[in-house]
Parts: structure tokens; sequence; C-alpha cells
């Protein structure tokens, strides 16, 4: 049987429908990622390290490493190990925030102005041009998306957590329940 081509009444209608399925949108963030963990490993760093020196470098030099970890999705102790590693390849200094001695701020080097120059900046730049082919109203529009997406996926995560939480709590009372009935 010979394939047609769809009539443009149906094009419409297939147009029109809206996926349930999120496996596209996960392989394009992949993708993204992929991109981003290329242009760490082409500067000798990790993902977390690349985005520590981004983060820094975009905030003038210098940041407060609680900050950092308010801002990253990643874990504390990830975040540490990136800014171990930077400031042993002489990347960043950390000082004490005055008038404190606990709360550090990550401050570039001079080496490591030089390194975000070389190498961060112009990731940078072709992220800029890449998201300003967008239109401003897209521009605008992809980020109220994703921020709207993030955060219902954030709740029924949520949502699944609890009821885990919930079932684990329950299972280890009916265990416990159990042991004392044989003692």
């Amino acid at each position: 049987m010979e394939a047609t081509e769809p009539r443009p009444e149906q094009e419409g209608a297939a147009q029109a429908a809206a996926p349930e399925d999120p496996r596209a949108l996960d392989y394009l963030y992949k993708e993204a990622d992929r991109v981003y963990y290329g242009l760490a490993r082409r500067c000798g760093l990790s993902t977390c390290a690349y985005w520590m020196v981004y983060d820094i470098d975009r905030r003038g030099g210098e940041l407060a490493l609680r900050e950092l970890t308010e801002l990253w999705s990643y874990s504390k102790q990830t975040i540490n190990s990136a800014i171990k590693t930077l400031e042993a390849k002489g990347l960043i200094t950390l000082e004490y925030v005055e008038g404190s001695r606990k709360n550090k701020v990550a401050i570039l080097t001079p080496e490591g102005r030089a390194f975000t120059e070389r190498y961060i900046r112009p990731g940078q730049e072709a992220e800029r041009r890449a998201f300003c082919t967008l239109s401003p109203q897209d521009r605008k529009a992809l980020l109220d998306l994703a921020r709207a997406y993030t955060q219902a996926l954030t709740e029924e995560v949520g949502r699944i957590e609890s009821e885990l939480d919930d079932g684990d709590k329950a299972a280890a009372h009916d265990d416990a329940a159990q042991e004392g009935t044989r003692a």
C-alpha cells in the first residue's frame, strides 16, 4: 500500500493535538546538557565546576558560596568538590565574608580571570546569541513555561516522595509490630 500525503485538514488536526508524553522535552534537556558538558570538558572542568566559575564570572568575579549552593541544583558536596577543584587549579581563592568566621566568598584569581576570558565567556556569548535568535516574546514565553513546568514537576515529585515516605513509615511500623508479637 502506498503512503499518501496527509490532507491539509488532517495536518492541522495533528498539529493541534497536544503531546502528553514529556519525553521530547527530556531529550531536549539532555541535548542541552550534552552541549554544556562538551564546553566544560573542553576547558578541563566538571560540569559543576564549569557552572560555578561561570556564575562567579557573571557576578563580577566574586560570589558567596552560600549563594552558589542556593542557586544551583547540585548537592553541597558536589559544589564543595567543584570549588576545591577550582581552588586547586588556582582559578579562585576563598575568603571569609567580612565579619564572619563561617561564610566564605569565592573570588576569581588573575589566572581565573584569564581562564574565564578564554574558556567561559565565549560559551556565555554563544548562549546569549542563541537565546537572542528567539523573539523577545518567545524568550519570555520560554522562561515562563520552563518555570511553570519546573514548579509543577517539583510539586508532583514532592507528592511521590511524600507517598513513598508515608509507605515506608507504615511498613516500618508494621515490621516493628510483627517483631513485637514474636517476642
